[in-house]
């Protein structure tokens, strides 16, 4: 009876290891998906807020889709839309750092920050597109000087 109990007990912990063993890591195409989400082209942009707005399937990933927006500077300055844009920039942030990959891919990551603030941007004209551009700029030379990971120092 005992050694009986003991291979049923093996078994299932075998069981459990098995099933518990791939489910705990992520696909291997992780680096190349965080890639595609965080370049410059509106394609990437794109991409990454079908994503965004589609977190479950995504789920084995294991990404940090959490966002302060744009931290302590107003998410939609002069009435510009920018929070998207923001969260676009703190997933990048968060997910790189995770990775340990940050420094290799900050100035890229703020690249494609400046490109989607500009990309809201070209919805105005006149004096108010200018207003937009400048705003834009001035966000993006604030993330490229002071710019850290949010949430991970």
């Amino acid at each position: 009876m005992r050694s009986r109990l003991a291979a049923v007990t093996a078994t299932a912990v075998a069981a459990i290891v098995a099933l518990a063993t791939p489910a705990s890591a992520a696909p291997a195409d992780k680096p190349q998906v965080l890639s595609g989400w965080t370049q410059t082209s509106a394609s990437s942009y794109n991409s990454w807020v079908s994503a965004r707005a589609n977190q479950g399937n995504w789920s084995a990933y294991g990404f940090d889709w959490s966002t302060d927006y744009c931290s302590s500077s107003p998410d939609n300055p002069f009435g510009f839309p920018f929070q998207t844009s923001c969260a676009r920039h703190d997933f990048g942030y968060r997910n790189y750092k995770k990775a340990g990959t940050f420094n290799a891919n900050k100035a890229r990551l703020d690249d494609a920050f400046y490109a989607d603030l500009k990309r809201v941007c070209t919805r105005y004209s006149g004096a108010t597109r200018t207003a937009c551009d400048s705003t834009a700029w001035t966000y993006y030379q604030a993330v490229k000087a002071f710019g850290v990971s949010p949430a991970l120092g």
